[in-house]
């Protein structure tokens, strides 16, 4: 074997390198230069450090766009499952430059946000929730003044940097279309994706919600992403598929995600609990379960948890309509992921291996490049025209940014549950941020936080 004179300072030697912008599959040498990828060679190439990655899957970071835990608990535990990058768009904050602020070189991985509808709302109308509105936000429609309001304080975001617009539709359902449509139009203004939790779930209510937001997209030119699409459709996720596919072939700038499990979870006090959600979701109290301590839910501890306030999971989704989701090509992977003090949801520890794990090597559903392509490049590609940044990433390329997560094909898989949901995944030996190496033989470095702001500069 020929031998590179140049010296890099991290080298990853023979392993399986898969790109799925080029469709590059082919077992090669990685050389890494100050953060990025400045070689990829059949050649040996010399480094100050070497990782031999010999029979490890090398591919580009994951980058998870619908991530609610945005702080160390959760960057530790979603590097350990390939992600490089974690961005809060469907919540997202109402004060951009406060939150970028309050991350500033404390990451392990990185990081990023769209400013918020939700937050924007609850600020405005001073409403008393913590993670969702409680109060007026969710319960009064919003008067002329409060509207523009809400339009110059995301016009703000924008102008900081925000990486899109974010919508929970279900959680403010006295938002009007008309109050929607005139955040949509700020969006627009900025070219701005719009990621939006649907305003109603499951049949018909669901395919109402989509076109809702479809006509403000089509109205405003704002694009559109439909997050976790499954645990939204339900039975007639197949329906929302085809019509997203529908859209895309129209030319129509919409795209949707989803994660890989039959449960959700949200806050019990929120709105989307109010009358009538038995009805909607096509489940009862049996089906609930209170995070904190596994106990399923009846009547009586519905009402005590519900006027206390705290995570439940939803056992609530079919799993064809998971599978369908998953596996079809329409659809990126984003966790919807928050642990807080090890409670939470198993998909913030999960997911990526859990795709890996159960629909490529378990299922053979999907290929290998077809996941990573899910996992990596559809969402980089979904932000790129507002944020340069994502051109470098979800690729190895000369250049590319050297977020890279290196796995065993043939033992990676999910290992957290509703009961553990912080557990790691097996198989994922090696995560880089910015071409340090965060996560070595499967552990999280102590220490170490490269994570660097995501941010548009549009």
């Amino acid at each position: 074997m020929n031998i590179c004179n140049d010296k890099y300072d991290m080298v990853i030697s023979n392993g399986r390198v898969i790109d799925p912008d080029t469709e590059l599959d082919q077992v090669l040498n990685l050389g890494i230069l100050d953060g990025k990828v400045r070689a990829i060679s059949e050649n040996l190439l010399l480094g100050d450090s070497h990782i031999d990655a010999i029979g490890l899957v090398v591919s580009p970071g994951f980058i998870d766009m619908h991530s609610h835990g945005q702080d160390n608990e959760n960057y530790r535990i979603q590097a350990l499952d390939g992600v490089t990058t974690a961005l809060e768009l469907e919540l997202g904050t109402d004060d951009v430059d406060l939150w970028y602020q309050q991350r500033e070189g404390q990451a392990v991985i990185n990081y990023g946000v769209s400013i918020g509808h939700i937050p924007v709302r609850m600020q405005v109308m001073q409403d008393p929730g913590e993670f969702l509105p409680t109060g007026d936000a969710a319960n009064r429609t919003a008067t002329d003044m409060e509207i523009l309001q809400m339009k110059q304080k995301i016009s703000l975001g924008l102008d900081s940097g925000a990486l899109a617009v974010g919508f929970g539709i279900m959680y403010t359902p006295k938002a009007t279309s008309a109050e929607i449509l005139e955040m949509f139009n700020i969006a627009g203004e900025y070219k701005a994706s719009c990621h939006v939790h649907l305003r109603s779930q499951g049949d018909p209510g669901s395919i109402e919600a989509i076109n809702e937001v479809i006509e403000a997209s089509i109205v405003s030119e704002a694009p559109l992403h439909v997050v976790h699409l499954q645990s939204t459709g339900l039975s007639v996720t197949n329906r929302l598929l085809k019509i997203i596919g529908e859209l895309q072939d129209s030319g129509l700038d919409v795209t949707t995600e989803c994660y890989p499990y039959s449960a959700g979870m949200t806050a019990i006090e929120s709105s989307s609990f109010d009358d009538g959600w038995q009805i909607s979701r096509g489940i009862s109290y049996g089906d609930l379960e209170w995070a904190a301590t596994g106990e399923r839910l009846n009547e009586e501890s519905f009402a005590k948890y519900r006027e206390m306030g705290g995570m439940v999971i939803l056992h609530m989704i079919p799993d064809d309509a998971v599978k369908e989701s998953v596996i079809s090509p329409i659809t990126s992977i984003a966790s919807d992921g928050y642990i807080k003090q090890g409670v939470g949801h198993p998909r913030t520890a999960g997911t990526y291996s859990r795709v890996l794990g159960r629909f490529v090597r378990g299922s053979n559903d999907l290929t290998l490049m077809q996941a990573i392509r899910k996992m990596s490049l559809m969402p980089a590609r979904r932000l790129e025209s507002r944020v340069a940044s994502m051109a470098n990433k979800g690729r190895i390329s000369i250049g590319s940014d050297a977020d890279l997560v290196l796995f065993d094909p043939n033992t990676v898989i999910d290992e957290s549950t509703y009961r553990e949901p912080n557990t790691p995944s097996n198989g994922i030996k090696y995560v880089l941020v910015d071409g340090v190496p965060v996560v070595k033989s499967g552990r999280i470095q102590e220490g170490l936080n490269p994570g660097e702001p995501v941010r548009s500069n549009v």
